[in-house]
């Protein structure tokens, strides 16, 4: 929005979630029609408008809603967050916001007509012991902030005025509040990962002591109990990163934006003072790192528990390969006893039909003996003996080349 200093600004951004957007489009309909203003149109994500005693920007974000209320007037520099602009929103209303509050915020942006405050005039309104400065866009302002929770639940931030044009002035304050939102945004990780670190120092252990145990088992019911183990690990794991894979997804997006706005401050030194930039890197770079890691630990350990549960698996593979070989081998030697088997009994029912033939043959030749035929049967029979054993033995190697050539046709 356009700024004409003096003006002064209140600002709320609320935690909604993804989900709370129609509870929030619900919480600006219900000021619009407080104050006899048309309300936007459902399932917009930007509203500003004058209602009269102040001005309003509304947005919506994917995670939070920002109500940041506009006042202009003038004020002296020892006034400058006496009487905020949020004094002027029905107490009740905002009593009613249902969701948490992640930044309030007064900003004061005086005009080039007063005098740059003094640092004596600075730390009557901040903390001088956390006091932050600098030249922004430029050098067309100076802004100042203590990144403070004062009394009144609020962070102040004071803009002097030095050749600012409207539109300069209204992006300034913007990126000033977007450097407060998103950095308690990103920083919304931060409890997280204090929270689940000793969760995974605690998975880390079992999986040294896993990786450790792989080494010594001997035997497929070891290799059973180890494998369970590393199934457990890995759902805890899973568990962990599904709780917190989008949290720090999401500070790592917010904390790009935070550095974005650093940037777009464009920044020069006030001397004596440190810089916006100076501040994020000692107190909230290091909570980023902190949130970073925790997220890096979580990935590198389930990385490891998939190598771990592959070289149990590969273990486990080759001893079932050399019990299938090792039952293969037995297969065999029954296959050849078998074999074996078999052969002695076609040699034994070759001997018992060629021997039922013989005598068979003999009974006739008995029955043929009244006949002046001068046959003795037993020599016939004797004489039979090797041509019937042979043409039973001719027989039964016909039959079982048959037999073994038709089971080879199925299988092709």
């Amino acid at each position: 929005m356009a700024l004409t200093p003096p003006e002064r600004v209140s600002h709320l951004a609320l935690h909604s979630g993804e989900e709370g957007a129609a509870e929030d489009y619900a919480c600006l309909a219900r000021l619009c029609k407080r104050h006899a203003v048309t309300p936007p149109q459902p399932g917009v994500n930007h509203f500003s408008q004058d209602f009269g005693a102040f001005r309003l920007r509304w947005e919506r974000h994917t995670e939070f809603v920002s109500y940041t209320f506009f006042r202009s007037g003038p004020f002296e520099f020892d006034a400058a967050f006496r009487e905020p602009v949020i004094d002027l929103v029905a107490r009740d209303w905002l009593e009613d916001l249902p969701d948490t509050v992640l930044v309030a915020a007064h900003v004061a942006l005086l005009s080039r007509d007063h005098p740059p405050p003094t640092t004596e005039e600075l730390g009557r309104v901040f903390h001088p012991e956390s006091l932050s400065g600098s030249l922004v866009s430029g050098g067309a302002a100076a802004a100042f902030t203590d990144f403070h929770i004062h009394a009144d639940g609020f962070s102040r931030v004071f803009i002097h005025d030095r050749h600012l044009g409207t539109r300069q002035a209204g992006r300034l304050v913007q990126r000033l509040l977007e450097l407060q939102t998103y950095r308690m945004m990103a920083l919304l990780a931060l409890p997280l990962a204090r929270e689940k670190a000793p969760q995974i120092a605690r998975c880390e252990r079992d999986l040294a002591e896993a990786t450790a145990w792989l080494v010594k088992t001997d035997g497929l019911a070891e290799e059973r109990a180890l494998l369970d183990r590393l199934t457990l690990l890995a759902a805890s794991i899973e568990g962990l990163s599904a709780e917190t894979s989008y949290r720090f997804r999401a500070t790592g997006a917010y904390r790009a934006l935070v550095e974005r706005r650093l940037e777009d401050l464009r920044e020069q030194r006030i001397p004596g003072l440190q810089t916006f930039a100076e501040f994020m890197d000692r107190r909230f770079q290091p909570a980023m790192r902190t949130c970073q890691s925790t997220a890096e630990r979580l990935e590198s350990m389930s990385q490891r528990v998939a190598r771990v549960s592959q070289l149990l698996h590969t273990r486990v593979g080759i001893s079932v390969q050399e019990q299938n070989r090792n039952v293969l081998q037995s297969v065999d030697r029954r296959a050849r006893m078998q074999l074996l088997l078999q052969e002695t009994v076609e040699g034994l029912s070759a001997v018992a039909m060629a021997y039922y033939s013989v005598g068979l043959i003999a009974y006739a030749l008995k029955a043929l003996k009244p006949l002046p035929l001068e046959i003795d049967p037993e020599i016939a029979a004797g004489t039979a003996t090797p041509v019937v054993f042979v043409a039973v033995w001719l027989f039964l190697r016909h039959l079982r080349r048959k037999i073994l050539g038709g089971q080879d046709a199925d299988t092709r």
